[in-house]
C-alpha cells in the first residue's frame, strides 16, 4: 500500500467521523431546544400554580386546606 493510498483511506475514515459527530450534535442540539422549551414550559406553569396560590403540598402532619 503507496503513502498516499494510505492518506486517502485515512482522510476518507476522518471525513466518515466528522459527517457522524455533526448528525450527533445536530441531533441532540434539537433534543436540547425541545427540553429546554419543556423546562420553560414547567417553569412558567408552576410560577403560575404560585401566584394562584393554590401549589401547596402537605408535608408531614399539617392539615390540608379543606379540614
Amino acid at each position: 500500500m503507496t503513502d498516499t493510498t494510505h492518506l486517502e483511506e485515512r482522510i476518507a475514515h476522518l471525513l466518515r467521523v466528522v459527517d457522524d459527530l455533526s448528525d450527533t450534535v445536530a441531533r441532540q442540539d434539537k433534543e436540547l431546544k425541545v427540553l429546554s422549551d419543556r423546562v420553560l414550559m414547567l417553569m412558567q406553569r408552576e410560577a403560575e400554580r404560585e401566584a394562584e396560590g393554590g401549589g401547596g403540598i402537605v408535608i408531614g402532619d399539617e392539615r390540608p386546606p379543606h379540614w
